[in-house]
């Protein structure tokens, strides 16, 4: 293991992995954070989450010799960056030591000097990229803004879709305001087509979902209070009812207690008028018996 190690540093000891040459224009920077960092803020990877690797400006040897080539990004697929990443031969992307090319290479199209559709594509075919992406806002060099080629064979071809179904990925023209920019960006799709979002934007988006759960709950709060006095209503309203049923239910007692006494009262004077009837009746008789008139 060590001598394989010590023969590795041999072979890429002359190898200029960087070389701090700042030569990147403004658009394409903010540009190539943005094809970056959502990937790794808010991609669902669908291969089971296993690892990736996302870089800018990141040189990519295919063989041990110079120049590297260098796009402006690229994707990799399971892959794991060296935990010692500080190491010259961890410090690219050198395929020998990944294993395999990158599934997707992204170059942005900035000037007519760039051979991005002749040199440039001819070596990433030669190293096996699946998916080789231009991006030619300006049209200077291509007939459309976004050209996708696919492998097939030795060469590529070119694909009328956006979408990169092998890594579960696609891309697409988004006009919107990134890092408070306004422009036509190019962005990330997942595979059912939805942008992938920033970490800021995903952030934005917790927090208005967060804020529409408080808001429905808030409501569903509001609701039962008005479920709850409407209930308190219904009861207030039976109380009354039944306070008014006890009121008719009472006054029906006094009703019928009245008429109860009127009517012993009506006895008691028939009782009283039978009396006094039979009184005179007596007298009567008693008078009639004594030969004595009775009295008028």
């Amino acid at each position: 293991m060590s001598a394989l190690s010590t023969t590795i540093t041999l072979d890429i000891a002359h190898l200029i992995t960087e070389d701090d040459t700042p030569v990147d224009n403004l658009p394409s920077e903010k540009q190539q954070r943005l094809l970056t960092e959502p990937l790794y803020s808010s991609w669902q990877n669908p291969r089971d989450g296993s690892p990736f690797l996302a870089a800018a400006n990141v040189g990519i040897f295919a063989v041990a010799r110079n120049p590297a080539i260098v796009p402006d990004v690229f994707l990799s697929l399971d892959v794991d960056v060296a935990a010692d990443w500080w190491q010259r031969e961890h410090r690219s992307y050198l395929l020998w030591e990944f294993g395999k090319p990158p599934e997707v290479v992204l170059e942005i199209v900035s000037n007519t000097v760039g051979e991005e559709d002749s040199r440039k594509r001819q070596q990433y075919a030669r190293m096996r990229v699946e998916y080789y992406v231009i991006y030619d806002p300006q049209a200077q060099i291509m007939d459309e803004v976004l050209t996708i080629y696919r492998l097939h064979g030795p060469d590529y071809v070119r694909q009328a879709t956006l979408q990169l179904p092998t890594v579960g990925l696609g891309l697409t023209l988004w006009e919107g305001t990134y890092e408070g920019r306004e422009d036509t960006w190019l962005r990330w799709t997942d595979a059912q087509g939805l942008v992938i979002p920033t970490g800021k934007e995903r952030a934005e988006q917790e927090h208005q979902r967060a804020e529409q759960e408080h808001q429905r709950a808030e409501q569903e709060r509001q609701h039962a209070e008005q479920e709850r006095q409407r209930a308190e209503q219904e009861r207030q309203h039976a109380e009354q009812e039944r306070q008014h049923a006890e009121q008719v239910t009472a006054q029906m007692t006094q009703a019928q207690q009245q008429a109860e006494r009127a009517r012993f009262a009506e006895e008691e004077a028939l009782l009283q008028l039978a009396q006094a009837q039979e009184r005179i009746a007596q007298l009567t008789a008693l008078l009639q018996q004594t030969g004595q008139a009775p009295p008028p």
